[in-house]
């Protein structure tokens, strides 16, 4: 009886793939058999080939040139900065086009920037294209918290820890063949120190960035 109800779960389990009697569907339906795992096989083929790894970022130079906080009970933070930004394609033998690429910059997760467009490009292989970023005269509403912080670490390190965000729509390129969009998200880490008048400082070192998609 035990052997019997066994028998009966798997044959019910069992899925059969049967193609229709009539011969022309037939040969269609054997021919589709055959050419989806053949296309699956080659398209797994050509991947593990390729490889295709992450474009890298880094910050090559970062500047401030205005960042005033008022003492007031709004707390609003009016700042000046510029990125210089190097973006390098590694891969061998895929290219990479970059479709609507914005950035802003925060500081303690809080954005202290407007979100502007940068002009999308397309990068070769190996190539490395240089990005700027310029934020002119932006006033954001700074949290007391962040706003404290902010006093703090100037006071202790004469440094600021700010981080540029980029976002935007990637496609790969493979010969003539272009995929479809694949979300980008970069975010760099840069230290950026103050001159004596405290109104602007460069980059203090240069900086890699995390980068997802």
């Amino acid at each position: 009886m035990y052997k019997s109800c066994r028998y009966h779960e798997y044959k019910f389990l069992v899925i059969r793939l049967r193609c229709p009697e009539n011969k022309y569907w037939r040969r269609l339906c054997i021919g589709l058999l055959v050419f989806i795992p053949v296309v699956l096989f080659i398209i797994l083929v050509i991947y593990l080939a390729l490889r295709p790894h992450k474009p890298q970022f880094s910050v090559q130079d970062a500047i401030i040139y205005k960042w005033n906080v008022t003492d007031d009970d709004a707390r609003a933070l009016t700042s000046s900065l510029q990125f210089t930004v190097i973006s390098h394609n590694p891969n061998d033998k895929i290219g990479v086009y970059y479709d609507r690429i914005s950035a802003y910059a925060t500081y303690q997760t809080q954005q202290i920037t407007q979100t502007i467009w940068l002009t999308p490009f397309y990068q070769d292989h190996h190539d490395t294209t240089t990005i700027p970023a310029v934020f002119n005269g932006t006033v954001s509403p700074l949290a007391p918290l962040v706003a404290d912080n902010w006093r703090a670490e100037l006071q202790q390190t004469g440094v600021l820890h700010v981080n540029l965000r980029i976002g935007g729509r990637i496609r790969w390129k493979v010969g003539t063949w272009t995929s479809g969009h694949y979300h980008l998200n970069v975010n760099c880490f840069a230290i950026m120190g103050f001159t004596s008048n405290g109104n602007r400082g460069p980059l203090e070192e240069r900086t890699s960035c995390d980068v997802s998609v």
